[in-house]
């Protein structure tokens, strides 16, 4: 995985192309080649699957899934919360991990939130951000989609931090990869069928959003400090 970003990286130094539509997007005729891949991919493999689990999947039972991977991703957004000097949020997210493992049968309820522990969402991309680092030209990612230099460097280490690693069980490993893929879309079908409406150039429409998304999150961060 770690060798897949780095490659990305490498063929994104190459030769920017003549016509920039946009300065932070210098790339782009290769981003936008990568966005329709991901596209194809998508809407013949994971979209379906996404559909039919949003649809058939008890209500209760999606939402156990999201709580239960949203408890392993608040550990890394802990640890990254007292990389940005928030120990407040930090605490806060810890919290977070011990109620919802005990009192949440291991994630699989939220308790925290009821109990007044908001929750974030921090990775070290952010946290670059908030240490001053630029986010450089736009990437599109294989599978992982849209992001920026900064944040293609810092993807390796949130991969790394990603408590799914700890499974030794190659099988049970990837069944939760695939899982949490699965339920990450599902969540998603709303944002991107509205996109597939109204947008009239969709690659456009979302790396503009991913940029407003990542600049208010880190400014957001910033301010708190």
């Amino acid at each position: 995985r770690s060798a897949l970003v780095l490659c990305l990286c490498l063929s994104a130094c190459a030769t920017p192309m003549a016509d920039r539509s946009d300065p932070r997007d210098p790339y782009e005729n290769v981003n936008r080649k990568g966005f329709f891949v991901n596209q194809g991919v998508d809407q013949v493999l994971v979209k379906p699957v996404a559909k039919g689990y949003s649809n058939y999947l008890p209500e209760f039972i999606q939402n156990t899934v999201g709580n239960f991977f949203g408890n392993l991703a608040d550990v890394w957004t802990a640890v990254n919360n007292f990389l940005q000097a928030k120990p407040r949020e930090g605490l806060q997210d810890t919290g977070r991990v011990a109620v919802n493992t005990v009192l949440g049968i291991g994630g699989l309820a939220d308790v925290a939130t009821k109990l007044g522990l908001p929750k974030h969402q921090e990775d070290f991309g952010q946290t670059l951000g908030v240490w001053g680092v630029k986010p450089g030209p736009y990437v599109m990612l294989p599978v992982f989609g849209p992001s920026t230099m900064r944040d293609t460097f810092a993807k390796p280490l949130d991969l790394y931090a990603d408590p799914v690693n700890q499974v030794s069980n190659t099988r049970v490993e990837y069944s939760l990869r695939a899982t949490r893929l699965v339920d990450d879309r599902a969540r998603l079908l709303p944002t991107t069928d509205m996109i597939e409406k109204v947008a009239l150039d969709p690659y456009q429409f979302v790396r503009d959003a991913h940029f407003q998304q990542r600049e208010a999150r880190i400014l957001d961060a910033q301010l708190e400090q």
